[in-house]
């Protein structure tokens, strides 16, 4: 089984930002180093794509494409969505909702790319910066606690 490390949009944002954290590229370049997976979720692409796009940032785009081109992307299908409507509706059953209930909420979806994933066989964590939502469905940490 090997292990995959899905980007959350904020440390993804992070690693393709012009003056991003060094830790972070340092971060990084040892996990693939090491054989680690490290790959882009479409949910969070969409994160950060659409701040870059709204602000005109043509060079910050380049980048994230160069970065999503060199570690790979996780595509949402259908049987994401389907996984993340069913940790929508029960989070919501608990009392406990990730997001209000008119958004999109990419936190379900993200923690259903990971859990389809990790249901494939795979060793499946999400690299984040908050963990307090994804944390109720599927593996996930901060960043820097990931080696």
């Amino acid at each position: 089984m090997s292990k995959i490390v899905l980007l959350d949009a904020g440390p993804l944002g992070m690693i393709s930002h012009p003056r991003n954290n060094p830790e972070i590229k340092f971060w990084l370049e040892n996990l693939l180093r090491a054989g680690i997976s490290v790959k882009v979720s479409e949910v969070a692409d969409y994160e950060v794509r659409r701040e870059l796009l709204r602000l005109n940032k043509e060079k910050g785009l380049q980048r994230l494409d160069n970065l999503i081109d060199r570690l790979g992307y996780t595509p949402i299908t259908r049987e994401v969505m389907l996984k993340a409507a069913e940790f929508w509706a029960d989070a919501r059953k608990q009392g406990q909702p990730t997001a209000n209930n008119q958004a999109l909420d990419a936190d379900v979806i993200l923690a259903a790319q990971a859990f389809t994933i990790s249901n494939q066989g795979e060793n499946t964590v999400i690299a984040t910066t908050n963990v307090r939502h994804l944390t109720r469905f599927v593996p996930a940490k901060i960043w820097n606690e990931i080696a």
